[in-house]
């Protein structure tokens, strides 16, 4: 049987879960000298509540490769294949703990460890697409050609409302970071090649989502495309951001999701942007 995983720095509606039968391992989050499991004894409301009563910027830090190990034989059972499926590992360590459980117990399941070279929602993307070619009874190989399609082609563009979060994570360069805030503008993060790079700066926040929508349409074209506008702790941006897309792009679904709070920890609540990639293989 196969089983499909994510960590918990990839968004996904709440219904996808059981619909898809896709499990989670939480990120670790960690505010001075606590920590906490996300999703599991942090929600998102508790981790902008005590960032905000605190005045503690959090850290993250990947699953261990025990976390990993208990995770696996929780979801799985003997002989099973699991497709694990993890934020980009240029960012993040997660992918290097789940390469080494995967060794630890070869003969128990066959475990595939997966760069997404992305996170956020084109994990959940990724996940959904998996669970429909194995119920329609594509093989693991075709399975994981189609994820290497979307890696390939998926586009991610942020907003960031601040720079404090960014530039003490070390997530975004932080000499651009310091420059930036010191301009008092709204920076523009784009996904390269599995690195956060930051882009533009621009002076408004309605300039910055315009931009944003702006800068997928170039990318993707006519071509039909699947959205998710992301958001950490500000609906109503993702709702203008909805009716930008909708009106300019050739929108096959678009879905909200609120921004994990493991890449919150990073880029800061306010942080909203466009997850799209095309319908289609290339």
């Amino acid at each position: 049987m196969l089983r499909i995983a994510m960590d918990s720095a990839g968004d996904i509606p709440a219904s996808w879960l059981d619909e898809y039968d896709i499990h989670v391992i939480p990120v670790n989050i960690h505010f001075g000298e606590q920590m906490f499991l996300q999703g599991v004894d942090l929600s998102n409301a508790d981790f902008y509540r005590l960032a905000n009563e605190s005045g503690v910027i959090p850290k993250t830090s990947q699953p261990t490769p025990h976390q990993f190990v208990n995770f696996y034989n929780r979801i799985a059972q003997l002989g099973d294949t699991i497709l694990s499926i993890h934020v980009t590992g240029k960012l993040s360590g997660t992918l290097a703990s789940a390469e080494a459980a995967a060794k630890e117990l070869v003969g128990k399941f066959k475990v595939i460890p997966f760069d997404s070279q992305a996170g956020s929602a084109a994990m959940g993307f990724m996940c959904r697409e998996a669970r429909l070619m194995d119920r329609a009874g594509a093989s693991i190989e075709r399975i994981l050609s189609r994820l290497d399609e979307i890696r390939k082609r998926v586009n991610i563009m942020l907003t960031l409302d601040t720079l404090e979060y960014a530039r003490k994570s070390g997530r975004v360069k932080a000499l651009q970071a310091a420059l930036a805030s010191l301009l008092n503008v709204k920076p523009i993060v784009m996904l390269k090649e599995g690195m956060l790079e930051l882009g533009d700066r621009v002076r408004t926040r309605k300039r910055a989502l315009d931009y944003i929508v702006d800068g997928i349409a170039q990318k993707v074209g006519n071509l039909p495309v699947r959205i998710a506008i992301v958001h950490a702790e500000d609906p109503n941006s993702a709702s203008l951001l909805v009716e930008k897309v909708k009106n300019i792009l050739n929108c096959a679904e678009v879905i909200i999701t609120e921004l994990s709070t493991g890449v919150a920890a990073n880029l800061g609540p306010g942080t909203v942007g466009i997850v799209a990639y095309p319908v289609e293989e290339a």
